[in-house]
Protein backbone atom coordinates (compact mmCIF):
# COMPACT_ATOMS: atom_id res chain seq x y z
CA UNK A 1 0.00 0.00 0.00
CA UNK A 2 2.78 2.39 0.89
CA UNK A 3 4.67 1.47 -2.23
CA UNK A 4 1.64 2.15 -4.39
CA UNK A 5 1.16 5.50 -2.67
CA UNK A 6 4.81 6.38 -3.27
CA UNK A 7 4.42 5.40 -6.93
CA UNK A 8 1.33 7.59 -7.32
CA UNK A 9 3.11 10.53 -5.71
CA UNK A 10 6.14 10.00 -7.93
CA UNK A 11 3.96 9.77 -11.00
CA UNK A 12 2.10 12.91 -9.99
CA UNK A 13 5.37 14.72 -9.37
CA UNK A 14 6.74 13.61 -12.71
CA UNK A 15 3.54 14.73 -14.41
CA UNK A 16 3.75 18.07 -12.65
CA UNK A 17 7.32 18.50 -13.76
CA UNK A 18 6.38 17.67 -17.35
CA UNK A 19 3.44 20.08 -17.19
CA UNK A 20 5.62 22.82 -15.71
CA UNK A 21 8.28 22.25 -18.34
CA UNK A 22 5.73 22.46 -21.14
CA UNK A 23 4.05 25.52 -19.59
CA UNK A 24 7.20 27.47 -18.77
CA UNK A 25 8.42 30.09 -21.17
CA UNK A 26 11.49 32.33 -20.93
CA UNK A 27 11.24 35.78 -22.49
CA UNK A 28 14.57 37.55 -22.96
CA UNK A 29 15.24 41.14 -21.98
CA UNK A 30 15.01 42.48 -25.54
CA UNK A 31 11.83 40.49 -26.32
CA UNK A 32 8.15 40.69 -25.51
CA UNK A 33 5.66 37.80 -25.51
CA UNK A 34 2.21 37.81 -27.09
CA UNK A 35 -0.13 35.04 -25.90
CA UNK A 36 -2.91 33.55 -28.08
CA UNK A 37 -5.46 31.39 -26.23
CA UNK A 38 -7.38 29.22 -28.64
CA UNK A 39 -6.46 31.62 -31.44
CA UNK A 40 -7.53 34.80 -29.65
CA UNK A 41 -5.25 37.46 -28.18
CA UNK A 42 -5.17 36.88 -24.46
CA UNK A 43 -4.09 39.18 -21.69
CA UNK A 44 -1.34 41.70 -21.70
CA UNK A 45 2.02 41.46 -23.38
CA UNK A 46 4.32 39.24 -21.36
CA UNK A 47 7.35 40.96 -19.85
CA UNK A 48 10.91 39.59 -19.88
CA UNK A 49 11.65 36.74 -17.51
CA UNK A 50 9.84 33.52 -16.51
CA UNK A 51 6.27 33.15 -17.75
CA UNK A 52 3.67 30.39 -17.46
CA UNK A 53 1.12 29.52 -20.15
CA UNK A 54 -1.49 26.79 -20.45
CA UNK A 55 -0.06 23.96 -22.56
CA UNK A 56 -2.03 22.93 -25.63
CA UNK A 57 -4.30 25.95 -25.10
CA UNK A 58 -2.02 28.97 -25.16
CA UNK A 59 0.58 29.85 -27.76
CA UNK A 60 3.33 32.36 -27.04
CA UNK A 61 4.79 34.48 -29.87
CA UNK A 62 8.01 36.34 -29.09
CA UNK A 63 8.66 39.70 -30.71
CA UNK A 64 12.11 41.28 -30.93
CA UNK A 65 12.09 44.86 -29.64
CA UNK A 66 15.62 45.75 -30.80
CA UNK A 67 16.32 48.29 -33.54
CA UNK A 68 16.47 46.48 -36.86
CA UNK A 69 18.90 47.60 -39.57
CA UNK A 70 17.40 46.76 -42.96
CA UNK A 71 19.22 47.55 -46.22
CA UNK A 72 16.94 48.65 -49.03
CA UNK A 73 17.92 47.12 -52.39
CA UNK A 74 19.13 49.56 -55.01
CA UNK A 75 16.24 51.08 -56.93
CA UNK A 76 16.65 52.41 -60.44
CA UNK A 77 14.56 55.37 -61.50
CA UNK A 78 14.45 58.59 -63.50
CA UNK A 79 14.75 61.86 -61.65
CA UNK A 80 12.62 64.92 -62.32
CA UNK A 81 15.33 66.32 -64.62
CA UNK A 82 15.39 63.08 -66.68
CA UNK A 83 18.56 61.46 -65.33
CA UNK A 84 18.67 57.69 -64.73
CA UNK A 85 20.11 56.83 -61.32
CA UNK A 86 20.35 53.89 -58.93
CA UNK A 87 19.82 54.67 -55.26
CA UNK A 88 20.07 52.38 -52.25
CA UNK A 89 19.28 53.21 -48.65
CA UNK A 90 19.22 51.84 -45.09
CA UNK A 91 16.15 51.80 -42.81
CA UNK A 92 16.38 51.67 -39.01
CA UNK A 93 13.13 50.68 -37.28
CA UNK A 94 11.86 48.94 -34.16
CA UNK A 95 8.63 47.43 -32.84
CA UNK A 96 6.80 49.53 -30.23
CA UNK A 97 3.53 47.55 -30.09
CA UNK A 98 4.17 43.77 -30.18
CA UNK A 99 0.48 42.86 -30.36
CA UNK A 100 -0.13 45.10 -33.39
CA UNK A 101 3.04 43.83 -35.09
CA UNK A 102 1.73 40.26 -34.83
CA UNK A 103 -2.01 40.81 -35.40
CA UNK A 104 -2.22 43.71 -37.88
CA UNK A 105 0.37 42.56 -40.42
CA UNK A 106 1.48 39.11 -41.54
CA UNK A 107 5.22 39.88 -41.66
CA UNK A 108 6.16 43.35 -40.48
CA UNK A 109 9.78 43.04 -41.69
CA UNK A 110 8.69 42.20 -45.24
CA UNK A 111 6.06 44.95 -45.13
CA UNK A 112 8.59 47.58 -44.04
CA UNK A 113 11.03 46.42 -46.74
CA UNK A 114 8.46 46.70 -49.52
CA UNK A 115 7.23 50.08 -48.27
CA UNK A 116 10.83 51.36 -48.16
CA UNK A 117 11.49 50.27 -51.75
CA UNK A 118 8.27 51.87 -53.00
CA UNK A 119 8.95 55.11 -51.13
CA UNK A 120 12.52 55.24 -52.41
CA UNK A 121 11.36 54.96 -56.03
CA UNK A 122 8.80 57.68 -55.38
CA UNK A 123 11.46 59.98 -53.89
CA UNK A 124 13.70 59.44 -56.93
CA UNK A 125 10.92 60.49 -59.30
CA UNK A 126 10.09 63.63 -57.31
CA UNK A 127 13.67 64.86 -56.84
CA UNK A 128 16.31 66.35 -59.08
CA UNK A 129 19.84 65.04 -59.43
CA UNK A 130 21.37 67.94 -57.49
CA UNK A 131 19.04 67.20 -54.57
CA UNK A 132 20.05 63.55 -54.50
CA UNK A 133 23.72 64.48 -54.44
CA UNK A 134 23.80 67.48 -52.11
CA UNK A 135 20.49 67.73 -50.21
CA UNK A 136 20.22 64.26 -48.72
CA UNK A 137 19.10 65.35 -45.26
CA UNK A 138 15.83 66.71 -46.60
CA UNK A 139 15.28 63.62 -48.74
CA UNK A 140 15.98 61.35 -45.75
CA UNK A 141 13.32 63.16 -43.72
CA UNK A 142 10.78 62.91 -46.54
CA UNK A 143 11.54 59.22 -47.02
CA UNK A 144 11.18 58.60 -43.29
CA UNK A 145 7.75 60.24 -43.23
CA UNK A 146 6.56 58.21 -46.22
CA UNK A 147 7.54 54.92 -44.57
CA UNK A 148 6.46 55.83 -41.05
CA UNK A 149 2.87 56.77 -41.95
CA UNK A 150 1.62 53.23 -42.72
CA UNK A 151 4.09 51.59 -40.30
CA UNK A 152 2.32 53.16 -37.30
CA UNK A 153 -0.66 50.82 -37.81
CA UNK A 154 1.73 47.86 -37.81
CA UNK A 155 3.10 48.70 -34.37
CA UNK A 156 6.43 49.75 -35.91
CA UNK A 157 8.18 53.09 -35.70
CA UNK A 158 10.86 54.24 -38.13
CA UNK A 159 13.91 55.46 -36.26
CA UNK A 160 15.74 56.91 -39.27
CA UNK A 161 16.32 56.43 -43.00
CA UNK A 162 19.62 57.12 -44.75
CA UNK A 163 20.31 57.24 -48.49
CA UNK A 164 23.53 55.27 -48.75
CA UNK A 165 24.70 55.62 -52.34
CA UNK A 166 23.69 57.23 -55.63
CA UNK A 167 25.04 55.55 -58.77
CA UNK A 168 25.22 57.59 -61.97
CA UNK A 169 25.82 56.49 -65.58
CA UNK A 170 29.37 56.89 -66.88
CA UNK A 171 28.28 59.49 -69.43
CA UNK A 172 26.74 61.62 -66.67
CA UNK A 173 29.91 61.30 -64.58
CA UNK A 174 32.00 62.56 -67.49
CA UNK A 175 29.58 65.44 -68.09
CA UNK A 176 29.71 66.46 -64.44
CA UNK A 177 33.52 66.27 -64.48
CA UNK A 178 33.64 68.56 -67.53
CA UNK A 179 31.22 70.95 -65.85
CA UNK A 180 33.32 71.06 -62.70
CA UNK A 181 36.48 71.60 -64.75
CA UNK A 182 34.87 74.44 -66.71
CA UNK A 183 33.65 76.07 -63.52
CA UNK A 184 37.13 75.92 -61.97
CA UNK A 185 38.66 77.35 -65.15
CA UNK A 186 36.13 80.18 -65.08
CA UNK A 187 37.02 80.97 -61.48
CA UNK A 188 40.73 80.87 -62.31
CA UNK A 189 40.24 83.33 -65.16
CA UNK A 190 38.25 85.67 -62.94
CA UNK A 191 40.98 85.56 -60.33
CA UNK A 192 43.66 86.26 -62.95
CA UNK A 193 41.65 89.13 -64.39
CA UNK A 194 41.16 90.63 -60.94
CA UNK A 195 44.90 90.30 -60.28
CA UNK A 196 45.70 92.04 -63.56
CA UNK A 197 43.27 94.83 -62.71
CA UNK A 198 44.86 95.39 -59.32
CA UNK A 199 48.35 95.24 -60.81
CA UNK A 200 47.41 97.77 -63.48
CA UNK A 201 46.17 100.18 -60.81
CA UNK A 202 49.43 99.86 -58.91
CA UNK A 203 51.46 100.29 -62.10
CA UNK A 204 49.45 103.41 -62.98
CA UNK A 205 50.22 104.86 -59.55
CA UNK A 206 53.88 104.01 -59.99
CA UNK A 207 53.90 105.65 -63.42
CA UNK A 208 52.47 108.87 -61.99
CA UNK A 209 55.05 108.82 -59.23
CA UNK A 210 57.89 108.32 -61.70
CA UNK A 211 56.52 111.10 -63.89
CA UNK A 212 56.76 113.48 -60.94
CA UNK A 213 60.29 112.25 -60.12
CA UNK A 214 62.19 111.30 -63.31
CA UNK A 215 65.23 110.09 -61.36
CA UNK A 216 63.12 107.20 -60.02
CA UNK A 217 62.97 105.74 -63.54
CA UNK A 218 66.75 105.64 -63.73
CA UNK A 219 67.00 103.98 -60.31
CA UNK A 220 64.40 101.39 -61.29
CA UNK A 221 66.30 100.66 -64.48
CA UNK A 222 69.55 100.15 -62.59
CA UNK A 223 67.81 97.82 -60.13
CA UNK A 224 66.49 95.75 -63.03
CA UNK A 225 69.96 95.57 -64.54
CA UNK A 226 71.45 94.42 -61.24
CA UNK A 227 68.75 91.74 -60.81
CA UNK A 228 69.33 90.35 -64.30
CA UNK A 229 73.13 90.56 -64.11
CA UNK A 230 73.17 88.57 -60.85
CA UNK A 231 72.30 85.38 -62.73
CA UNK A 232 75.44 85.57 -64.96
CA UNK A 233 73.97 83.06 -67.40
CA UNK A 234 72.21 85.23 -69.97
CA UNK A 235 72.86 88.02 -72.42
CA UNK A 236 71.45 91.32 -71.29
CA UNK A 237 69.64 93.47 -73.88
CA UNK A 238 69.06 96.82 -72.22
CA UNK A 239 66.42 99.11 -73.71
CA UNK A 240 67.01 102.80 -73.13
CA UNK A 241 63.80 104.74 -72.50
CA UNK A 242 63.43 108.11 -74.13
CA UNK A 243 62.53 109.67 -70.79
CA UNK A 244 65.91 108.65 -69.44
CA UNK A 245 67.68 110.33 -72.36
CA UNK A 246 65.65 113.49 -71.84
CA UNK A 247 66.52 113.43 -68.15
CA UNK A 248 70.23 113.10 -68.93
CA UNK A 249 69.94 115.79 -71.57
CA UNK A 250 68.31 118.20 -69.12
CA UNK A 251 70.99 117.40 -66.58
CA UNK A 252 73.72 118.08 -69.11
CA UNK A 253 72.11 121.34 -70.15
CA UNK A 254 71.83 122.52 -66.57
CA UNK A 255 75.45 121.65 -65.95
CA UNK A 256 76.46 123.59 -69.08
CA UNK A 257 74.47 126.64 -67.98
CA UNK A 258 76.25 126.64 -64.65
CA UNK A 259 79.66 126.72 -66.36
CA UNK A 260 78.85 129.37 -68.89
CA UNK A 261 75.59 131.21 -69.44
CA UNK A 262 76.02 130.93 -73.19
CA UNK A 263 76.11 127.12 -73.55
CA UNK A 264 72.32 126.65 -73.63
CA UNK A 265 71.74 127.84 -77.24
CA UNK A 266 74.54 125.66 -78.54
CA UNK A 267 73.11 122.60 -76.85
CA UNK A 268 69.72 123.37 -78.37
CA UNK A 269 71.30 123.70 -81.81
CA UNK A 270 73.00 120.29 -81.54
CA UNK A 271 70.52 117.83 -79.93
CA UNK A 272 72.14 114.87 -81.64
CA UNK A 273 75.50 115.51 -79.98
CA UNK A 274 73.81 115.86 -76.61
CA UNK A 275 71.95 112.55 -77.06
CA UNK A 276 75.16 110.77 -78.03
CA UNK A 277 76.86 112.15 -74.94
CA UNK A 278 73.95 110.93 -72.79
CA UNK A 279 74.21 107.45 -74.31
CA UNK A 280 77.96 107.40 -73.62
CA UNK A 281 77.36 108.40 -70.03
CA UNK A 282 74.68 105.70 -69.60
CA UNK A 283 76.93 103.06 -71.11
CA UNK A 284 79.73 104.10 -68.81
CA UNK A 285 77.41 103.89 -65.80
CA UNK A 286 76.21 100.41 -66.77
CA UNK A 287 79.77 99.14 -67.27
CA UNK A 288 80.72 100.38 -63.83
Amino acid sequence: MVEELIGVVAAAGAGGLVYLASAARIVKQYERGVVFRLGRLHGEVRRPGFNIIVPAVDRLRKVNMQIVTMPVPAQEGITRDNVTVRVDAVVYFKVVDPAAAIVNVEDYRFAVSQMAQTSLRSIIGKSELDDLLSNREKLNQGLELMIDSPAVEWGVTIDRVEIKDVSLPDTMKRSMARQAEADRERRARLINADAEYQASKKLAQAAHQMADTPSALQLRLLQTVMAVAAEKNSTLVLPIPVELLRFLERGHQEAGRQETGRQAPESAEHPVDTTEQAIDELRHAVEQ
